[in-house]
């Protein structure tokens, strides 16, 4: 893998195993918009810029090289070989093999923790479209103005000012007060969310349920997405249906140490199918 610079964009050569609609837009990040020469447009790290793949160079927008290896190598998650690690969790049942098989360009994005933390807040009891526009309007309300126009994810130091009621433009309902607790919490220290990088996973997990309206599945989410604890197998309507209907009787550690990337697997294949169900 090569990262080359070319006028105000970058060439990384070499990519497998990524698809960016299966990794974009399948519900581990809500900040990326397909265009319709089907590249991603997104903002992520206080950065704006548009991804494109022909067929093993990736192509970023609005990005240095620099960038590439202090955030889109990790963001990507470009250094974990998939190929491998599907090729072993495969083995673990034939109907993963298939969900595997169905789309292997997913990728585990490695977000912001606070971003994923409170994204996965607004999930709760929520759909995609809804989820991302109500992201949006956290980040037009309350973020930093970038040079194009868009906005960062504001900083939980930002939202720990304000009030539930502050946040009733986003539409975000009963999450408006879950959201400012959050942001209280990291701010104040009371919920460190580096800790939870290196904590036992269970330890981990209660660290970030205590904030309120924080259960173990946005947990999960939380430390799936934000700190790549790819053991993490969280469970929501579509995986519940989906363990129940085609793994009976397993659960999240029958998955091994890549349970994560499994879920996901499972997780899109499951929403692609509804019939199965």
């Amino acid at each position: 893998m090569e990262c080359i610079e070319l006028d105000n964009k970058i060439k990384i050569t070499d990519v497998h195993d990524l698809d960016l609609a299966q990794t974009l837009d399948c519900g581990q990040s809500f900040r990326w918009k397909l265009q319709d020469d089907g590249s991603f447009h997104g903002v992520a790290y206080g950065k704006s810029v548009t991804v494109s793949l022909d067929k093993t160079d990736m192509y970023i927008e609005n990005a240095t090289a620099d960038d590439f290896k202090n955030i889109w190598y990790s963001y990507f998650d470009l250094s974990l070989d998939y190929g491998k690690i599907r090729e072993e969790i495969s083995t673990i049942h034939p109907v993963l093999n298939e969900a595997a098989k169905y789309a292997p360009g997913i990728r585990i994005l490695r977000q912001e923790p606070f971003e994923a933390l409170c994204t996965f807040i607004i999930s709760q009891n929520n759909n995609i479209k809804r989820i991302k526009g109500i992201v949006e309007r956290l980040c037009e309300n309350f973020g930093t103005r970038l040079d194009d126009g868009e906005f960062a994810f504001p900083t939980a130091e930002i939202l720990a000012k304000l009030s539930p009621d502050d946040l009733a433009p986003l539409r975000a309902g009963f999450r408006n007060r879950y959201i400012i607790d959050a942001a209280q919490k990291v701010a104040n220290g009371e919920v460190n969310l580096d800790s939870c990088f290196t904590l036992d996973y269970e330890d981990a997990r209660a660290e970030l349920m205590k904030i309120t309206g924080v259960g173990k599945k946005v947990a999960d989410c939380t430390l799936l997405f934000g700190m790549h604890r790819i053991e993490a197998f969280p469970i929501d309507v579509w995986m519940k249906r989906a363990m129940e209907k085609l793994f009976p009787n397993m659960n999240g550690d029958d998955f091994g140490q890549y349970a994560g990337i499994a879920q996901q697997y499972i997780f899109h294949y499951s929403r692609m199918h509804p019939e199965l169900f």
